[in-house]
């Protein structure tokens, strides 16, 4: 029987986004799905009244040529702009603009957490955790990090290989508001409990303001994962005054826990398909601890599964 020519893309960040986009333009029909309010996955900015923080990644970098040719079309059309020297670069107004660009189009359902994934008839269905039913599927391509992903397959009955070994450090991210305070852009002390401080203001694009993320180094935020909000939040103020030499007085100030924040091992695959079944994943921990890496990935799985239900050689 001819495979339906349908893809279901779960999770929203860079591998999610670059297998949609690509899906789409080899001429399949994609529905992408996330759990979060918005799209992004760790490409996340964080909105409070007028205030904006770039509270996951805060910036992109590329090694080989094909996020490089990407990152040359979207700074043409002011998708992205160079910061902090010409190696880095940021998503105008904010780090979610090239998963916007990417998902531009296509179907996607935000705020829609898929508990499990089914197969009957030789297609998929989604099972969500609000009682909806979604499908049929040719496929579905999973660009959870690796813990959710796995958690995921083994809830539904189905594994791909070596998933369970990939492995993410945590990342506390505290996000300042404040009064005067420090100029700049970008610190890295990467001493505990400070891995870096992003000046959000020196951005291109972003509103003016003292506006600081501060993320703690991973062994500081393993030790510290399950501590109030309150208490990592005056950790990392102090220390980051510390290191900026001046006096913060903060406005406004909120944190954030990533469990699954940056790749510590990765499966040194580009992604991981089960052409049996249909049944794919993507995403960081495929290749190594960089937006680049998920990108990669997520173009990977894209070109193997448009290949199998296209009926590719």
């Amino acid at each position: 029987m001819k495979k339906r020519r349908t893809v279901a893309i779960l999770g929203t960040g860079m591998a999610g986004a670059t297998a949609a986009r690509m899906l789409a333009d080899a001429g399949l029909t994609v529905q992408v799905f996330d759990k979060g309010r918005a799209v992004g996955g760790r490409m996340a900015t964080r909105r409070s009244a007028s205030l904006q923080f770039d509270h996951g990644a805060q910036f992109m970098r590329s090694r080989g040529s094909v996020l490089a040719a990407r990152l040359a079309a979207w700074e043409q059309r002011g998708i992205v702009a160079p910061w902090v020297g010409a190696e880095r670069w940021v998503g105008v107004p904010d780090m979610t603009a090239p998963i916007r660009d990417l998902l531009a189009g296509l179907s996607v359902r935000s705020a829609t957490t898929i508990t499990r994934i089914r197969r009957d008839d030789g297609a998929w269905y989604l099972d969500d955790a609000g009682g909806g039913v979604h499908g049929p599927f040719g496929a579905v391509a999973i660009t959870f990090p690796a813990p959710q992903t796995a958690a995921l397959l083994d809830g539904s009955g189905y594994a791909l290989t070596d998933v369970e070994r990939a492995s993410y450090a945590p990342c506390w991210s505290v996000m300042v508001a404040a009064e005067g305070g420090p100029t700049g852009d970008l610190i890295e002390p990467r001493e505990d409990p400070v891995g870096l401080i992003a000046l959000d203001a020196s951005k291109p694009g972003r509103p003016e303001g003292v506006r600081l993320t501060i993320h703690a180094t991973a062994d500081w935020s393993r030790r510290h994962l399950e501590e109030p909000r309150e208490t990592i939040t005056a950790s990392l103020i102090e220390a980051a005054a510390r290191h900026l030499r001046v006096a913060l007085r903060p406005t406004h100030v909120e944190a954030h826990r990533w469990r699954y924040a940056q790749v510590e091992t990765a499966l040194d695959v580009a992604s991981l398909y089960d052409p049996a079944l249909g049944l794919g994943a993507a995403g960081d921990w495929c290749l190594g601890a960089r937006i680049e890496a998920a990108h990669d990935s997520g173009a990977a799985l894209a070109r193997t599964i448009a290949a199998d239900l296209n009926g590719a050689a």
